[in-house]
């Protein structure tokens, strides 16, 4: 469900965790632009990718897609490279600069289906910090909807699955930290059916984040919506 705008929640974790494309950054545009030209260059089917692709690990989409004799390698690093060339008009979803920086960096991490390369390039261009701690593409074997980014990012925090929060905003990506058994915000509208039942905020403008210890000393970290 959506947030209540009229009410304040609060969910308590020792840990947030958060995709990159269209969760931190938005970079919609580039992402459209690319896939069009690569589509349109190999006879792929545009507005199929469009509608499956996001979230997902680019070499499983041309994988998916490319002909049966297709070298998947070789189209993945073409794609790349078409990828890591442009990167205007890439901006930081609103508030996203502020949350990060108000969170203690040992207790973030990002989850991405970019490779560590890409995704340095789209964090900067936004003009956003590149997290200590983050599982890109290179570092799993079962990209999204796989739990696998989720779950090795939790363990390398230290934090057991439950202890943590996911910002999210496609369908695979959300059905990953759903299957790492997370808690899940969805950031934006392009969560689909994958979204229902979860809190949905439209962007970071009006999420803040206190770190304080509970009755252990344990640091935990309360997120008000």
């Amino acid at each position: 469900m959506s947030l209540p705008t009229e009410t304040v929640k609060t969910l308590t974790v020792r840990a947030v965790l958060f995709d990159m494309d269209g969760t931190l950054v938005d970079s919609t545009a580039i992402v459209e632009q690319v896939w069009g030209e690569f589509s349109r260059r190999y006879g792929l089917d545009f507005e199929e990718i469009l509608r499956t692709s996001h979230g997902v690990q680019a070499r499983d989409t041309v994988r998916r897609f490319a002909p049966a004799d297709a070298d998947v390698d070789a189209l993945t690093e073409e794609l790349g490279e078409m990828e890591r060339t442009r990167t205007d008009g890439i901006i930081a979803l609103p508030g996203a600069e502020q949350l990060l920086r108000s969170l203690p960096a040992d207790a973030v991490a990002m989850v991405t289906s970019a490779d560590r390369v890409l995704a340095g390039l789209r964090m900067h261009a936004a003009g956003l910090e590149f997290p200590a701690t983050a599982v890109t593409a290179e570092a799993v074997t079962r990209g999204k909807p796989d739990p696998e980014g989720y779950l090795k990012a939790a363990a390398l925090l230290g934090v057991e699955p439950s202890e943590v929060v996911v910002f999210e905003d496609a369908p695979a990506g959300i059905a990953s930290a759903r299957a790492a058994g997370m808690a899940t915000v969805v950031v934006g509208e392009n969560g689909g059916d994958a979204a229902e039942g979860l809190w949905q905020i439209p962007d970071y403008s009006s999420v803040t984040a206190t770190a304080t210890l509970d009755g252990s000393g344990r640091r935990v970290i309360e997120l008000r919506f």
